[in-house]
């Protein structure tokens, strides 16, 4: 087996769901403090959602408040309420080719430009017979860190 060839590097963002994403700001921004960022819509992704940051430079992280476009659509982005947690990995090309390599299972779509135009990945929550590695229930996100983010965690 070689030797991994890439290294998660911290968390870069959660995404939270729920029915009401105003509901969600209070919590976040208002009570909470973090700073908003932008918004993001996507009717194939069923996801309305706006973007909060918490910390500074390259330790911030991203919290994403999402709302279903259509509730009774999948993806069900506010069922479980904590959607997902995405993972900076410092060479996400290799990082996907080496979890295929032993049987992760990914969700469609592939690598893409994420809503904060990092390139991203999802691994699927559940492994199946053909891929038997998945997120353990939990939707995890491989986020491409920009140069900024490696070089502050090498």
């Amino acid at each position: 087996m070689r030797e991994r060839p890439f290294k998660v590097l911290g968390i870069q963002q959660i995404a939270v769901g729920g029915l009401d994403k105003d509901r969600l700001r209070n919590l976040w921004i208002d009570t909470f403090g973090l700073a908003p960022g932008g918004n993001y819509r996507s009717e194939t992704e069923n996801v309305d959602e706006d973007i909060a940051f918490l910390g500074e430079g390259p330790h911030r992280v991203e919290v994403d408040l999402m709302q279903p476009v259509d509730p009774d659509r999948a993806p069900r982005v506010h069922s479980p309420p904590l959607n997902h947690v995405g993972l900076w990995v410092d060479d996400l090309p290799a990082a996907v080719e080496w979890l295929a390599e032993r049987g992760m299972r990914f969700a469609p779509g592939g690598v893409r430009k994420g809503a904060s135009g990092h390139d991203v990945c999802f691994v699927h929550p559940k492994g199946n017979d053909e891929f038997p590695i998945g997120g353990e229930g939990v939707l995890i996100e491989l986020v491409q860190a920009p140069p900024g983010v490696i070089e502050e965690h090498s």
